[in-house]
Formats: structure tokens, C-alpha cells, sequence
């Protein structure tokens, strides 16, 4: 599953969009650097039902932006994304390529 498909699985789960979820972890302090992911995949878990895997992909977002590196973009292997930026506004308001 690429990036943006854990992104997107959690914004059906969840009902919102990883944006708002950027912001709820900012109103907590959970992007300061000190914040070490197991206390994020906590609050993911206890508060949205979210496992490990859905909880690290919003952890990366949460801590470094939308951006990923160019190793995981391109169409060669079933974990690619189209473009090494995140879209963090919903499903719903995404470009098509």
C-alpha cells in the first residue's frame, strides 16, 4: 500500500481528512521533535481505531510534511506513489492525474 493509500484508508475510517489530523496532532504539541511516534500511534489508536501501519504513515506526515522521498514514487512495484507529494485536503478534492 503506497503512502497516499494509507492516507486515504484512514480518512474513510476516520471521517477526516489527514489534514485536520495534522492539525488536531499540532493543538496536542505532537509535531515537536521530542515526541517520539509511540505516543502519536497511541493517541491514533485509543482515539481512532488506527493500526500500526495507518498510524506510522500519518506519524511521517505529522513530523515531516507531505513530502516523501523519490524512492517511493514511480510505477515499479505495487507501493508507489504518483508524485512525492502527499494530499493532505481529502479524497473527495484530490487532482486526478
Amino acid at each position: 500500500m503506497s503512502f497516499q493509500a494509507y492516507l486515504d484508508t484512514i480518512e474513510k475510517k476516520t471521517g477526516l481528512t489527514p489534514r485536520q489530523l495534522v492539525e488536531q496532532a499540532h493543538e496536542r504539541g505532537y509535531d515537536d521533535p521530542s515526541v517520539k511516534a509511540g505516543v502519536i500511534l497511541e493517541w491514533l489508536k485509543t482515539d481512532y481505531e488506527l493500526g500500526r501501519g495507518h498510524g506510522m504513515a500519518l506519524v511521517h506526515v505529522i513530523k515531516n510534511g507531505p513530502q516523501i522521498s523519490t524512492k517511493f514514487v514511480g510505477d515499479d512495484g505495487v507501493h508507489r506513489d504518483e508524485t512525492d507529494t502527499l494530499w493532505l485536503d481529502g479524497i473527495a478534492t484530490k487532482p486526478t492525474p
